[in-house]
């Protein structure tokens, strides 16, 4: 495996984004997640990475499943421009930076025992456009659907952790990923936005910002970090370690190294990890990447891996591609920390896709991906939220997710309705993972 880009392996599959990644979790202030560790990350509309320099990141479509390893067996001396930190629990080096951060925020060893759940809550409630499906409106549904459903600390006390008071990624942070004139760029159109009330910053999603976005998005990356240095320091001295959400947005699986895209400001993940790339997603799909051939390029040939669906695919195509594809995949690569960008957007009532999820489906793949963790990582699994836009199937999937890291029985047949879907093209599915499969040898 190549180094650095090459330590990527995302696996997109129809719009529900999950993506791995491990973190250091010492006082040296290691509290990025590291680019030479072996991590899975599980991904709707997933970012690509390619190169020596992450100089590409695809996108194969909006409805997507990224999966994202990370490889102990390479390391980048100047990785985050900082130095290097051992942890022996993870028997991996680690690069990590030299600005001190605040890690008052993990909680105590006692709680992080205890936990089954951990989740850090960023809503954006400034950035957001009147009637754009990417709104304010997101993120607090499904906090409420989580209340609604008795899946807080409140009622499960000591099993489910809120995270609280991380601090926002820093310039440097999101600079590890992002061209720094795109992110001193950005923070300038602030004072453009402030006056004009909202700017558009990209027009293929379109993408908009308004005065709080910058900040509002270095909050949100300062999320996932924080909560994949939580659940990091879970697994030191527990083996089955509490799995981390990140409830927050803007999301991140379009955005590109030189700006924003598809409603995407700063890549969470990315910023929070490296990896190699495995996207399963609805074929000819935003932005029409995601070919078969896109097997990255350079040093990070042979580290992508692109499975696009057809439309109509569900809840039988992924848990063939689950089975046929993303295990085998992962134990190859056998990942140190699983990163999933978790995209809702691939659910039959989503306005924006052509697929067939359902809540169900969500409720089996983060109960799969949590034992595909256990398995391979010492459980160590932190998903993103990323896509989904239909409010009441965003929420109630969430929510059906967290009951699977649970281990609790899924209620999706309370807001299912079988009538509603039709026969999935098996004949075309079949043959989409058969090429998959010979094209890298699985």
């Amino acid at each position: 495996m190549p180094s650095r880009a090459c330590a990527k392996y995302l696996f997109q599959q129809a719009t529900v984004n999950f993506r791995v990644a491990l973190t250091p979790s010492s006082r040296c202030s290691c509290r990025h997640l590291l680019h030479f560790l072996k991590i899975v990350i599980v991904s709707g509309n997933v970012l690509f990475v390619v190169g020596q320099h992450l100089s590409k990141w695809k996108t194969n479509n909006r409805t997507e499943l990224q999966t994202r390893f990370f490889g102990n067996r390479f390391f980048h001396k100047n990785l985050r421009r900082g130095r290097r930190c051992f942890s022996k629990s993870i028997r991996t080096c680690f690069s990590c930076t030299n600005g001190i951060r605040n890690d008052s925020y993990i909680p105590s060893y006692e709680k992080l025992t205890e936990a089954r759940v951990i989740y850090s809550v960023a809503p954006a409630m400034g950035h957001n456009q009147e009637s754009h499906p990417e709104s304010h409106f997101r993120v607090p549904a499904i906090v409420n659907a989580l209340k609604e459903m008795k899946l807080t600390p409140e009622f499960h006390g000591s099993e489910i952790i809120e995270l609280q008071n991380f601090s926002p990624a820093s310039a440097d942070d999101i600079a590890t990923v992002h061209a720094r004139a795109y992110v001193s760029g950005l923070e300038k159109v602030m004072d453009q936005a402030s006056e004009k009330g909202l700017v558009f910053v990209d027009g293929s999603g379109p993408t908009y910002a308004t005065s709080t976005t910058f900040q509002e998005s270095l909050i949100a990356a300062g999320a996932g970090i924080s909560l994949v240095d939580s659940v990091v320091a879970a697994s030191k001295n527990n083996q089955d370690p509490p799995t981390g959400f990140a409830l927050i947005r803007p999301p991140g699986h379009h955005a590109v190294p030189k700006g924003p895209m598809g409603f995407c400001i700063f890549g969470n993940v990315a910023i929070a990890a490296h990896v190699f790339f495995l996207s399963t997603h609805q074929d000819g799909s935003y932005p029409g990447t995601g070919r078969f051939d896109e097997v990255g390029s350079g040093n990070g040939e042979g580290t992508t891996l692109n499975l696009p669906l057809p439309g109509g695919s569900g809840d039988t195509a992924l848990r063939t591609v689950f089975d046929e594809v993303i295990v085998p995949s992962a134990q190859k690569f056998n990942p140190d920390i699983i990163l999933v960008s978790a995209g809702y957007d691939g659910h039959v009532l989503d306005p924006l896709a052509s697929l067939q999820f359902t809540t169900g489906t969500y409720y089996t793949l983060a109960s799969n991906i949590k034992q595909l963790a256990k398995d391979l990582c010492g459980g160590r699994c932190v998903f993103f939220l990323e896509g989904g836009y239909n409010l009441k199937s965003l929420s109630y999937s969430v929510a059906d997710s967290f009951r699977a890291f649970l281990g609790e029985k899924s209620l999706a047949s309370e807001f299912d309705d079988p009538a509603i879907l039709y026969e999935e093209p098996s004949t075309k599915v079949k043959q989409v993972i058969q090429r998959v499969k010979h094209l890298h040898s699985l």
